[in-house]
């Protein structure tokens, strides 16, 4: 044993058994090739520990396993709409995928003051001014500009697209 491992020093980085691969597909597929992918790993029994197909990642699907390429290749093999596995030296990190994994908040880009266009619902089509927003609940309160009594009415953030943004900002 070294010095480090007795405690006697500092301690190092610890290096795990497992990385993360990074899997080429045909665009529009990702979906199916991360799920596709779980069949087989389950079916083989393959070390696999996560398939991520992040929407923001046209083209790309990362799998979490263990550091073994020619295991990872063998199981990419037969898998439609595979396009192979990004090669090199490259292991991926968690911090450079952790945006992936956490989602952003529908309401995240609307601002009080932002002029809004209803895409679903009773009021769809009309226009209005954002008034509230409820980011726990992803939900705003609105005005709708061509009603007769200003009534607030408050929708889920994803019935809306943003027309305007607020000049004041």
């Amino acid at each position: 044993m070294d010095e480090e491992e007795q405690g006697g020093g500092e301690t190092s980085e610890v290096d795990f058994p497992h990385t993360i691969f990074a899997i080429k597909t045909a665009l529009g597929h990702e979906k199916t090739v991360a799920e596709n992918l779980g069949h087989k790993a389950k079916r083989k029994g393959s070390n696999i520990t996560a398939i991520i197909a992040p929407t923001k990642l046209r083209g790309y699907v990362l799998l979490e396993g263990i550091k073994n390429e020619k295991a990872i290749e063998e199981l990419l093999k037969g898998v439609q709409y595979v396009r192979g596995l990004v090669g090199g030296d490259m292991d991926i990190s968690l911090n450079e995928i952790e945006h992936y994994l956490a989602p952003k908040p529908i309401v995240a880009d609307i601002t009080e003051g932002d002029i809004v266009e209803i895409i679903n619902g009773p009021f769809k089509g009309e226009k209005a001014r954002v008034r509230q927003i409820d980011t726990s609940k992803e939900e705003i309160t609105v005005e709708l500009f061509e009603a007769m009594v200003s009534i607030p009415v408050t929708i889920k953030g994803d019935a809306v697209r943003v027309i305007e943004k607020e000049e004041n900002q």
